[in-house]
């Protein structure tokens, strides 16, 4: 009766019984009634009576132990599972089996201590509890949590066993610690050996899919869960949002998702987050009317993603609205979100409604700093955010990073501040020991190219200790044809056309290099390729409100 309160999690009924038992002092003595009313209260988190419950034994088996144990880690107190089994071992009158330590590595799984669970692995060894399939998985599983990409290969290796939990967690494991190739490989070797998959590997597998936008392997394993019929599940269904959304494929996403039955709040912001990374502004607007119409409330992710969406637009009113949102949401004190508002505002080209966002957060951390900073940098205010980034280096312990110089340099180039962001990139580099990227690089390459500085902006690109990206060589071809240095402009176009031979901007740049210096037929050579590759230049766009109306020109 007690074992069939705690399948229903029936807590009323089975404090009844309880009280029942109690009264008879043969069956409350029994071990097996005491383990019952254990699972009964660690289901009903009533761990507290649960544990009660265990210390009225004086001489609990081996089942007792067990039950309490698993009761505290399937609850979330994964601390006072790995205590209890250390009391368990300390006191030595019972010995763990394989079932103990299945919770036992899941505890330590939950608190990603893998000191603790290195440690069970060898005890289990010794004890010659290792053979086990579920005691293997939940090590395996243990090994993914941490990050243990080759304990957790070695392990499946030896596994004479394997089911599709196994198979899963591997997968797993290689998606989330940047093997995705290996990931898909697995999945493969899975599907050849006739092991049918669940959702759990199909999502691992997406993942893997999403992380090298393999788009092409995607399809195919979406395919998979159509025909195993759990296309819709809404875990499965994110995962493919993801996956589509992150290898350029929005329109299958969106497909999909008005496909679904069941929308969590998690697949609603995977389809924003998506529409807003492919630079979908608009839609992402309405999907969050539609969001909110549908009694989702947004996390502090989606709000960010959406203030992103809304300075991508540059529509100031929505920038105000969706202010008032966040104040409504209880967001406010949220550092991230107050640094997308920064941003949002600073790009809808109101500075002061960025500034009173900044001077009104009282826990600026330095994603706050450098929002503002970049802000100020936006709208050619360099000598301001030189004395901001002054002010958070000399007066708060926060430590510029990467995000930090990348404002801060941006902001000189826009001004021509040559020497200040000279001084600033040797500070990045040698008193915080940060590596530039080619985004660093490119501006100071831009920097230097606009006061006319080609010869150091050349050095700069030589000393790089990555290699030169469209930022870098874009900015030096653009200085080429400002200065008119026809010799280091082919040195940046070769190395552009390298890198994406199709852009038909980089051609015409070129062109009009050699028309101004009077090189007709090099110029006539580099149009009429740019005509029989049949290259367009993207027009430019501009966005203008006007009474809350935008017009695109």
């Amino acid at each position: 009766m007690s074992l069939a309160c705690a399948g229903l999690r029936a807590l009323d009924f089975g404090k009844m019984v309880h009280g029942f038992i109690k009264k008879n002092d043969e069956i409350d003595s029994n071990l097996f009634v005491g383990s019952a009313m254990i699972e009964l209260y660690s289901k009903c988190r009533m761990l507290d009576d649960a544990l009660r419950v265990f210390e009225e034994y004086t001489q609990p088996d081996i089942v007792l132990w067990t039950t309490m144990i698993t009761g505290f880690e399937q609850s979330g107190d994964a601390v006072e599972a790995l205590s209890l089994f250390t009391r368990m071992v300390m006191l030595g009158r019972v010995c763990p089996d394989a079932i103990t330590l299945v919770s036992v590595v899941s505890a330590c799984g939950q608190l990603l201590n893998l000191k603790a669970g290195i440690s069970v692995h060898g005890f289990a060894v010794k004890m010659g509890l290792y053979s086990g399939l579920s005691l293997s998985n939940a090590f395996l599983n243990l090994y993914a949590k941490t990050g243990c990409v080759n304990a957790a290969s070695n392990l499946f290796k030896k596994m004479q066993e394997k089911d599709v939990i196994s198979w899963g967690s591997l997968i797993a494991c290689y998606a989330h610690n940047g093997a995705a190739k290996e990931a898909l490989d697995v999945f493969s070797e899975m599907t050849h050996k006739r092991v049918e998959p669940n959702s759990v590997t199909v999502i691992g597998a997406l993942q893997a899919c999403e992380a090298t936008c393999n788009l092409e392997e995607g399809k195919k394993i979406h395919e998979i869960a159509a025909r195993k019929g759990f296309e819709l599940d809404v875990l499965v269904c994110t995962a493919l949002i993801d996956m589509y959304m992150n290898c350029g494929s929005p329109d299958e996403a969106v497909e999909l998702f008005h496909r679904m039955t069941k929308k969590d709040a998690v697949c609603w912001a995977a389809l924003l987050c998506g529409c807003v990374q492919n630079g979908m502004g608009g839609k992402s607007m309405g999907i969050f009317c539609n969001m909110l119409s549908s009694g989702i409330q947004p996390d502090a992710v989606v709000m960010a993603k959406i203030l992103t969406a809304c300075s991508e637009l540059g529509i100031l009113q929505q920038a105000f609205c969706l202010h008032g949102f966040v104040i409504k949401c209880g967001f406010s004190n949220n550092a991230f979100i107050g640094g997308s508002l920064i941003e949002s505002y600073s790009k809808c080209c109101s500075l002061d409604n960025a500034i009173k966002v900044f001077e009104g957060i009282n826990d600026r951390d330095i994603v706050i700093w450098s929002s503002m900073i970049a802000g100020y940098g936006m709208h050619g205010r360099g000598r301001e955010a030189l004395e901001l980034f002054d002010q958070m280096v000399k007066n708060t312990t926060i430590r510029p990073n990467n995000v930090t110089f990348l404002s801060i340099l941006s902001a000189c180039s826009h001004v021509g501040l040559v020497k200040e962001g000279i001084e600033l990139f040797n500070m990045m580099v040698h008193e915080y020991q940060l590596m530039p990227n080619s985004k660093h690089y490119g501006i100071m390459v831009d920097l230097l190219g606009r006061t006319g500085e080609l010869d150091k902006a050349m050095g700069i690109i030589n000393q790089m200790a990555v290699p030169g990206g469209p930022h870098v060589w874009g900015a030096l071809l653009g200085a080429c044809r400002i200065h008119q240095n026809t010799e280091m402009g082919e040195v940046a176009a070769r190395n552009l056309f390298q890198l994406d031979p199709d852009h038909a901007g980089y051609y015409i740049l070129l062109s009009n290099i050699y028309a101004s210096d009077g090189k007709w037929d090099d110029m006539t050579k580099l149009r009429t390729l740019v005509k029989d590759k049949m290259l367009k230049k993207l027009s430019g766009q501009s966005r203008v409100e006007v009474r809350s109306e935008v017009t695109i020109s």
